[in-house]
């Protein structure tokens, strides 16, 4: 178990590392927990014991981005800082050599989303749905993000899902290949299991070089746009539309 209770990591058969997103109601993402996450994917990618990663939640809700009512208060400092967490928490998972598997219980909607779409392989439950929010609530894409969005999703969900905010059902992920199995409820930790204990024990290093070779370009430029200061962006990430457009989401 890690020290931060927003994740709860067990080992299972096969090598198999299960980090199970553990921050009721709704897995909200702070600065605080990606970067504790992006630690986390690191240590169990240099893991010799791990042969690969299941993503679960403990919440009924696979994870739903911010807390709107939260981030209507970030300052320069607290914009920087989930920016920086969001590049390196999904960076770490794109980019992890070891085969990643996300175990979809619910929504996984703007900011978790990138749990799913930064994972090798995807299951999902019937109930589950898919959305990337940003719009909506007057953001745009930090670099991390955006550039794994782009590489994952073809032309056409990039639009549907980024231009109009709406989420898409599993069904309509499925059918996208956004996710690849909808599994029912009752089993999806069983068959996310399973899935990942086969995935382990593909050669590793063939394993990790084929991902690089998928997705090295991608990384290079997440990682270079890091280097030239993305994860602090001029003027902050949030602009004058930001906080009404939040605060019209909530209802206020």
């Amino acid at each position: 178990m890690t020290e931060d209770t927003s994740f709860i990591v067990c080992e299972h058969p096969g090598g198999v590392a299960c980090i199970t997103l553990n921050a009721p109601p709704v897995n909200a993402l702070t600065a605080g927990n990606l970067m504790d996450f992006a630690g986390l994917i690191e240590r169990l990618e240099v893991d010799d014991a791990v042969r690969a990663i299941v993503i679960a939640s403990s919440c009924k809700v696979f994870s739903a981005g911010l807390n709107l009512k939260q981030a209507q208060a970030f300052g320069l400092a607290e914009q920087h800082a989930i920016v920086k967490g969001l590049n390196l928490g999904f960076l770490a998972l794109f980019k992890c050599r070891k085969p990643t598997l996300a175990a979809v219980n619910g929504a996984a909607i703007a900011g978790g989303l990138f749990y799913v779409l930064a994972s090798d392989v995807r299951l999902a439950v019937p109930k589950a749905s898919f959305g990337l929010a940003e719009v909506r609530v007057g953001a745009d894409f930090p670099l991390g993000p955006l550039e794994i969005a782009r590489a994952v999703l073809s032309p056409n969900d990039l639009r549907r899902l980024m231009l109009t905010g709406q989420p898409m059902s599993a069904d309509d992920a499925k059918i996208s290949g956004i996710v690849d199995k909808i599994v029912p409820a009752d089993t999806l930790l069983q068959d996310a299991l399973a899935e990942a204990a086969a995935l382990g024990q593909i050669p590793p290093n063939t394993y990790a070089s084929v991902k690089l070779q998928i997705r090295g370009d991608v990384i290079d430029r997440i990682e270079a746009g890091i280097a030239a200061g993305a994860n602090a962006p001029e003027g902050g990430w949030f602009t004058d539309e930001t906080v009404p457009a939040m605060r019209s989401m909530l209802g206020g």
